[in-house]
Formats: structure tokens, sequence, C-alpha cells
């Protein structure tokens, strides 16, 4: 740290010791992502809100980025390379980064961590997810009243809670549209392969799906029911809107930036503390993108349950509800707590598909 006076050096000293940092200094913020940035989809959210952080702190902030990290050991070694470097605040951005984050933030007690989707904490290691689940609800019922077959195909990453409970979300709500509709669901193994996820949408559609929805974040399946050209789809994490107004009639977007922009300002006030965070549509977390190509009274219907959702007066998981196998999960009018959504194992009664082990 340069200082030109010895005034200098006695007003720094007094701003570290509370925590916060001097004005002259920067804050080296890193961000640790699974794919690309140009994927269209997650990783292309995270880094526009990177790239707001930017916009908003201007010269205060440094930013540095590391994309298509592996989950696992790879990921490690990206985090601990960036905390060698100075970073003072590191995102880690998907869910299999959680041990590599949590066994990095060990070893730099100094270095703030935050890890999105997961739930493990240390004092320099906070979490934050956002309720896709909601976006999901609103995604299901446009399905729902859209299908023709009244099959929608379903491509999922990783059968993990998160993706479990998007699943469902969207099943119990194009169920609540459609009693006739059918999920028939895709497993990919990847968050982010194109040629993985083109297949999947492909043998989707030859199967009689109509309508694709993904847990996964490139565009090819939105390619693919383009050029089906009987088939829609929906952005998954981003707007995908070159794809509009068909196939993609909608869409569930992450709105990083806000956090990512408080996050950082605590870290220059030295306000900043391990936390949990779960934010969803009424924060402005989890957007609905534009409603395009389908009946003004099924958008009118999705944007109206949008605003039940946000307003809290209607929760996605409200009962009754039970699990695949018949027992009783929710009874008439109960919601479901947090806890049972964050490990979300089953799904709902209805679903035909089986559940990898």
């Amino acid at each position: 740290m340069k200082r030109r006076t010895l005034l200098g050096a006695t007003a720094a000293l007094a701003v570290l010791a509370t925590g916060a940092f001097a004005q002259t200094d920067k804050v080296k913020v890193g961000f640790v992502y699974v794919g690309p940035i140009g994927d269209g989809g997650y990783t292309y959210e995270h880094d526009q809100a990177r790239l707001k952080v930017i916009e908003h702190f201007g010269d205060k902030v440094e930013t540095v980025y590391q994309e298509s990290v592996p989950e696992g050991a790879d990921a490690e070694r990206v985090m601990t390379q960036m905390a060698l470097s100075g970073t003072d605040l590191i995102f880690a951005t998907s869910f299999g980064f959680m041990d590599p984050a949590a066994n990095v933030a060990a070893k730099f007690p100094n270095v703030k961590f935050e890890h999105a989707t997961g739930y493990k904490t240390a004092p320099n290691l906070a979490i934050y997810n956002a309720r896709f689940y909601e976006g999901r609800a609103v995604l299901g019922h446009i399905a729902g009243k859209m299908t023709k077959t009244n099959k929608i195909g379903y491509i999922a990453s990783f059968p993990i809670p998160e993706v479990l409970r998007g699943i469902n979300s969207a099943y119990i709500h194009a169920k609540k549209a459609n009693p006739d509709v059918e999920f028939n669901i895709i497993w990919a193994y990847t968050w982010f392969d194109p040629a993985k996820e083109a297949d999947a949408a492909k043998a989707l559609i030859e199967q009689g799906n109509d309508v694709l929805l993904q847990h996964t974040d490139s565009t090819a399946p939105h390619a693919a029911a383009q050029e089906a050209g009987n088939v829609i789809a929906f952005g998954q994490a981003s707007d995908m809107a070159e794809y509009k107004p068909m196939p993609r009639v909608s869409s569930i977007i992450d709105n990083w930036a806000p956090y990512y922009i408080d996050r950082v300002q605590a870290v220059m006030d030295g306000t900043w503390e391990t936390s949990d965070t779960w934010d969803g549509i009424a924060p402005g977390m989890v957007e609905i993108g534009e409603i395009t190509g389908i009946p003004e009274d099924v958008k009118e219907e999705a944007l109206a349950l949008k605003d039940k959702i946000a307003a809290g007066e209607y929760h996605p998981f409200t009962g009754p509800l039970n699990k695949q196998d018949g027992s009783v999960w929710l009874a008439e009018g109960e919601t479901a707590e947090d806890g049972a959504l964050l490990s979300m194992d089953f799904y709902v009664e209805g679903m035909k598909s089986e559940i990898p082990n």
C-alpha cells in the first residue's frame, strides 16, 4: 500500500483497523465459472453481473474470472491461485464447487468466499441461491396450456435437490393447467454440453414431446426445437432472446447483479459476514422473461401467477400434495418448509419417471 505522507499512512491504518477498505484501495473480486461466459445461459448471466459490478464501482474494484472450470480438484486449484494472487472476495458459482470452496476458505481465513447453490458455510464462506422453482411454476403453467400432445420433455442436469425442485414445480403447475399432461425426463449429467443437450432435445422431440423445459445451460435445445418447427422451449437462466418469439416463449432469468454489488460493498465497508441468502421473484433475483408467441389469456394467467408468488399470496408447493409413492407430503393448504425443499429427493405424485441413483 503506497502512501505519500505519515498522515496518510496513519489514516490508512485507521481504516484497516475497522475492516473497511481505504478509498484508494481496489477490492479484487474473483469469479469461478463452470461454463464458458458465452454459454447464453447460467454462466453468461453470472458474467453479466460481474460486468455490472465493474460498471457500478468503477476503479474501486478489480475483477478476475476463470471460465469452464470442472467441478472438483480443478476448481480448488483455481480458487487457491485466486486467493494467492490477492483476491479479497471469491464467488464460486456452481453447486459442484462447494467442497473446493470450503477447502480453500479454510486455508485462507482472510479471504471471503461466496458459494452459489450449496449448503456449507464457514466464518469466511457465505452461500447464496435463487428460488428457481418459483419461475418454473410460471413456465410449467405455460407448458401445460401450450402442449398439444400432452407430452412435455425436460432436460435435466444432475439429480440434486435444486433440479428435482424445478421438475416438481413445473410438473405441478403444468398438471394444474392440463390434467392430461405427462413429463418425460432425460438426464444429461452435465450443466453445459451443447452436443448432449441437442441429442436429448432431439430424442424428446422424436418421442412426441412438443414442449421442452431444461435445467442445462446452452441454447442447443432451442435450436433443436426451431429445427423441428412445431415445438416450443423456455430460456434457462438467461433470456435466450435470439429464439424469440418462437420457439422460445418465455424464460427464467437469473439476476445476480444486485447481490454481487451488495456483497462487494460489504467488503468495502468492512461489514461483510457469512450469510445464507435464498431469494426469488419478489426481490428480483428470479425474473420471468418476456412472454411471446402464445395466446393472450395464457400470458395473462402466467403473469397473474408470477404476481401472486411475488406478493407472497401463493407458494408453488402448497398442499394437498403427495409424493410419487402416494404417501402424503403436504396436507390441504400446507406449504413446504425451506428445509424440506433444500433436501428434496423425490418426485411428486403423478410423475412416471424414476430418479437415477
